[in-house]
């Protein structure tokens, strides 16, 4: 029987000896009406688009012309706007993505935390391509804390590995590019959706953390983490090319009394009050609640305790607000890279979330330290000497206490572009 294709089905050429696939690509061109060869093929591995006269070792795979379940609704198979997608194999095949999907792989990636909940991320979808790119959204940029951006591109980092745990559950496979071009630095990062999900999930197995994970402003209990899951944690950060290490003895109260120099420094500071009250909402605010953090997530104020909690009051009163005890020996971890540029940035942000990812299915509260990162005498000091640590990019309090209270976010529709 000759072999017959549809546009959007996909050409699978394997390799005679070991039957494993050499080379994909989605047919984006017929030459007869009866779906016979040559073929017009966009190969996955270089997006470039060749004629094609299939050989033996070549066979079609009919994805974009699988009948799609009768007994699943619409809105499962398209996505809905909570982020759970079934994970059939029709579906993860589609070789195009509807615009609900779209939609809420990108509500999943801003889930992401950002400093001061800033959000400073913009998507835009290439649909001919499969492709995402991530932009940086100067809306969300602190000019006192942040200056040089770097803050902003952990951020969008974090949001860029909550992509690409979204797109592995949605059942794709996706090759990453950080700054991809030069001569467009607020061009973050380019998604290309490539071929169907293999055997190996990773990072898909992450999703169910991805709207479950909050900031926790409270206090955590003594408790210590088990040295496995604080493995599992160093391991997390490492598969994104970070190092993170647990503070201890000397090194962590050094790095606490740092927080606390650099909170103290914040409440007589003009341009940290000027980005604090940018990004705080009181129960009275006016403005739009769809960026910052709205003082239901303040927490509680610290009233005895030595957990480097931000105080989102800028200490001011907020009625109402109840004080409670912190640890006395927080855990704290430190991210770090070998180098200080907005790549590294850009790989702390993807650790941070991948390690936020894992340490909330492992049953763990965090919390953000980054007073002392803000103030750039304080943030050399953060590292320990003896380790051999470069640049700390990230301070992080874990622990065993309440979950994180949701915090807004923009609507998709202001965050994201899709294009032809």
């Amino acid at each position: 029987m000759p072999m017959r294709a549809h546009v959007g089905d996909q050409l699978i050429v394997e390799s005679p000896t070991t039957g494993a696939t050499k080379r994909d690509g989605e047919i984006v061109g017929l030459h007869h009406d009866d779906g016979t060869p040559p073929y017009e093929v966009r190969w996955s591995d270089t997006d470039q688009v060749t004629l094609v006269f299939p050989g033996p070792d070549a066979h079609i795979h009919p994805i974009g012309n699988e009948p799609e379940r009768q007994d699943e609704p619409e809105r499962q198979r398209e996505g809905t706007g909570t982020g759970h997608r079934t994970t059939t194999a029709a579906h993860h095949g589609a070789r195009s993505l509807s615009e609900a999907v779209v939609t809420a792989l990108v509500e999943d990636a801003t889930a992401a935390p950002s400093m001061h909940n800033a959000q400073p991320w913009r998507f835009q979808y290439f649909r001919r391509r499969r492709v995402f790119h991530l932009r940086a959204d100067l809306r969300g940029a602190l000019p006192h804390a942040d200056p040089e951006l770097r803050a902003l591109h952990i951020g969008c980092g974090a949001a860029l590995m909550n992509l690409r745990v979204a797109v592995a559950h949605e059942g794709w496979e996706a090759q990453t590019r950080p700054l991809p071009d030069p001569g467009d630095p607020m061009l973050l990062a380019s998604v290309t959706l490539t071929r169907p999900l293999g055997d190996e999930a990773d990072p898909a197995a992450l999703y169910p953390a991805v709207r479950s994970r909050h900031t926790s402003r409270y206090p955590f209990t003594e408790r210590e983490i088990p040295a496995s899951v604080r493995t599992a944690l160093v391991d997390a950060a490492h598969r994104e090319d970070v190092s993170l290490s647990f503070v201890s003895g000397w090194h962590l109260q050094h790095v606490v009394d740092l927080a606390l120099e650099a909170e103290a420094r914040n409440l007589t500071d003009a341009g940290a009050a000027a980005d604090l009250a940018r990004y705080t909402r009181g129960e009275d605010d006016a403005r739009s609640a769809t960026e910052g953090v709205p003082e239901y997530a303040f927490g509680p104020r610290r009233r005895i305790g030595k957990a480097p909690v931000r105080d989102f009051a800028g200490g001011k009163t907020v009625p109402g607000r109840p004080t409670a005890d912190f640890e006395t020996a927080p855990h704290l971890a430190l991210l770090s890279t070998s180098r200080d540029r907005p790549v590294d940035w850009l790989h702390t942000g993807q650790a941070v979330e991948r390690v936020l990812l894992s340490a909330t299915l492992a049953g763990l509260s965090a919390s953000f330290v980054t007073q002392a990162l803000e103030w750039h005498d304080l943030r050399w000091p953060l590292r320990d000497p003896t380790s051999g640590m470069a640049y700390v990019q990230m301070v992080l309090r874990l622990g065993y206490g309440p979950r994180g209270t949701q915090t807004p976010r923009r609507p998709v529709q202001d965050v994201l572009d899709i294009e032809p």
